[in-house]
This record gives C-alpha cells, sequence and structure tokens, in this order.
C-alpha cells in the first residue's frame, strides 16, 4: 500500500472561485476519454442538422435510453423539441475532420452535413437522417429533456440499431470494425489504442482464493 508520505502535491480547482469557462475546460479535462453522439436532427422546416456532442452515455438498460447534452440552446435540442426524434452515429476514425468540422456553428438553415461533405440517408423508424459511412447508427425518439443551469439533458428512447454487417460478430457490434473517435480536453480527440480485455471477478471466487486480494494489494 501507498504511505501517506509518498503522496504527491494536489493542484485545487474550487468552481465557487473560477470563471465558468476555466472550471469548464478543467472538467473537460477530467471527464475523459468521452464518446461522441453525432446526432442528426430535423428542424420543422426540414432542414437536416449534424452535430458532434461529447456529453453522451447510456441512460436506461431497459427501456434502452441514451442521453446527450446540450450545453446552451443548439439546433440539435430546438430540432429535438421540435420533431420529437433524432438518430446518433458512431464517429469513426476515419471521417476526423468532416466530425469536427460538423461542430462549426453553422446558421440553422444550413446543413452541417452538405456543407463538410457527411453523406446522410434515410433511417429505419425515424425521419431524422443517418450518416451512411458511420458502421452503427442509434434511432431514437424523445423521452424526455432536463434543463440544468445552462444546459438540457437530452433522453431519448432507442427504437432500432442499425450496423454493418461485417462489422457484427457474435451478435453484437465489435470494436475493431467501429474504431471510434473520442473527446478529451480542450482540441484534443483520441482513438481506442489498445483494447484490453478482463473478466469481472465474482465475490465467491474472490473470497476462494486470497492470492487475488493479496496481489492486487501488494501483500
Amino acid at each position: 500500500m501507498t504511505s501517506p508520505d509518498a503522496s504527491r502535491p494536489r493542484t485545487s480547482f474550487d468552481p465557487a472561485a473560477m470563471e465558468v469557462g476555466a472550471f469548464y475546460r478543467v472538467l473537460n479535462s477530467v471527464v475523459v476519454p468521452r464518446p461522441i453522439a453525432w446526432v442528426c436532427s430535423r428542424s420543422a422546416e426540414g432542414v437536416h442538422n449534424l452535430a458532434p456532442h461529447s456529453f453522451y452515455t447510456v441512460a436506461c438498460v431497459d427501456p434502452p435510453i441514451v442521453q446527450f447534452t446540450s450545453v446552451g440552446r443548439k439546433d440539435s435540442l430546438r430540432n429535438v423539441e421540435a420533431t420529437g426524434e433524432f438518430t446518433v452515429s458512431l464517429t469513426p476514425e476515419a471521417l476526423f475532420e468532416q466530425i469536427n468540422a460538423t461542430g462549426t456553428d453553422f446558421p440553422a438553415d444550413q446543413s452541417e452535413a452538405e456543407a463538410a461533405g457527411v453523406r446522410l440517408e434515410p433511417a429505419e423508424k425515424v425521419g431524422a437522417m443517418r450518416v451512411a459511412d458511420s458502421p452503427v447508427t442509434l434511432e431514437c425518439a424523445l423521452h424526455s429533456a432536463l434543463r440544468l443551469g445552462d444546459s438540457t439533458v437530452v433522453f431519448g428512447r432507442v427504437v432500432h440499431v442499425s450496423a454493418w454487417a461485417e462489422a457484427v460478430r457474435d451478435g453484437r457490434p465489435r470494436i475493431e470494425h467501429l474504431r471510434p473517435l473520442a473527446r478529451l480536453g480542450g482540441n484534443e480527440w483520441s482513438t481506442i489504442g489498445e483494447v484490453r480485455e478482463i473478466p469481472r471477478i465474482p465475490y465467491r471466487t474472490w473470497a476462494a482464493d486470497p492470492s487475488i486480494g493479496e496481489r492486487l494489494r501488494g501483500d
């Protein structure tokens, strides 16, 4: 075990004493890596919006619900509120520059996908389009939205998932075919890098084999 005397010096960041933007940069640099929801939505006028949102995760398993956060009232949020649906396409490494470009603050009446050369195609069950060159897309119906300060968390019930057939093995899409990008702090992004696999340890196994804990603790 590490002795308290060996603890490293720490720098403190107090959100109450910092400007919002400064603390936001700290938070973005700590909560990493973040998966990216490449959200495609459709405005009431029929304009298709495509934007990356890196505050994104699974919210519920049954029913299947994913969530993304709109910091401020962005086009994605307004469109989802207007139409009640959206898609989330995985952000593949091969489209790195296009993904970044769709984060540009284009006017609401312009399509980011068209400007950045991203091919869209019809989804299966919702009116919002999906990214044709993304290996996996979730199609979502708006479940609810929660306003938190300057941001809104959008919850979408997953009504359909489509994946490239060659990316699916043993009943699920495989990471080696997806090659997703993730967001880090500042302007930093990452790829998946090394993939490591390890099973969880059931307590009965832990209890029956004291050497497991001894090894982890360094006894």
